[in-house]
């Protein structure tokens, strides 16, 4: 006998750069989230959908849980606390360490509460001995609440299978929510930015990426003619951030343009004419209409 095909809506939590992103891009093989060394990378919730002969899943990537420094900061833990009620599945991604800390014991506190179904998902178990990662086991298994503890490598790939298998049976049965070959919500516009902002958190200084938003301010293909020509603008909040952005002689932004614009023309499958402009716009972070006009707030 057949089993039915199941769907659902499954949110992936975790502190900041534990490696959320990069498991949900392994899971849809192919890049649709950026991912950074750098925490706090997902500003919003972002949906990629999977879907196979047996279920379609509907993952939630979300901003790290972490204590809010200003009025970004709110509306990122926000979103990522409102998808715990709102789904069918809760992948609690931790790194495996010794002692469970602050941090996890709120996000742990949340979970308990919230009656949705949570699997702990213990990532990087390819960077310690197999004797850590059962001390981080133990020291999760007093969470009578967890519905299983599955260790995988997000970076590498271990452990996948099994965790998209364990999913599908807490999954109940149910129609598919978007077209089999949908794979994310986002329009092609707002990837685009996302994968500039990436290279501004790779190449820049700390204190710089956090303060910078992008808008693709234009998008157009060539009519005739296999190219695309996209026009952004990089907001930053200072004008010293200004001059390091552009760089000596406009150095930095043929860097970030030139990487960005080989991703871009790999999502897109185009040649791409990339042109990027910076702005200040003091403290847009604070501010509600900057927020929502940069597409922060709904």
């Amino acid at each position: 006998m057949n089993e039915p095909f199941k769907s659902g809506f499954i949110s992936i939590v975790g502190r900041p750069n534990v490696g959320k992103s990069t498991l949900l891009n392994n899971i849809m093989g192919e890049k649709l989230v950026i991912t950074s060394a750098k925490p706090q990378t997902t500003r919003n919730a972002i949906r990629c959908i999977y879907t196979d002969e047996y279920a379609q899943m509907v993952f939630i990537d979300t901003p790290g849980m972490h204590r809010p420094k200003n009025k970004l900061g709110d509306y990122m833990q926000k979103a990522a606390e409102n998808t715990i009620s709102d789904v069918d599945v809760v992948l609690y991604l931790v790194e495996p360490e010794t002692k469970i800390g602050p941090g996890d014991q709120y996000i742990l506190e949340k979970l308990r509460v919230s009656k949705t179904p949570v699997i702990l998902v213990i990532n990087k178990i390819d960077l310690l001995p197999r004797e850590d990662l059962l001390v981080t086991m133990a020291a999760y298994q007093k969470y009578d609440f967890l519905n299983c503890i599955i260790p995988i490598s997000a970076a590498k790939g271990d452990g996948i299978r099994e965790l998209l298998d364990i999913i599908t049976k807490l999954l109940e049965p149910g129609p598919m929510f978007f077209p089999a070959d949908m794979i994310i919500d986002q329009s092609e516009r707002w990837v685009v930015q996302e994968l500039i902002r990436e290279k501004l958190l790779n190449l820049l200084n700390d204190e710089v990426p956090h303060g910078i938003a992008v808008e693709v301010t234009a998008m157009k293909s060539r009519k005739g003619k296999d190219i695309i020509d996209i026009e952004a603008t990089i907001f930053c909040e200072r004008k010293t951030h200004k001059g390091i952005l552009i760089g000596k002689g406009g150095s930095m932004l043929t860097k970030i343009g030139s990487q960005a614009r080989r991703d871009i023309e790999f999502f897109l499958k185009s040649k791409v004419n990339l042109q990027l402009w910076v702005k200040v716009r003091s403290d847009w972070r604070e501010s509600n209409f900057d927020l929502k006009d940069l597409g922060y707030f709904e």
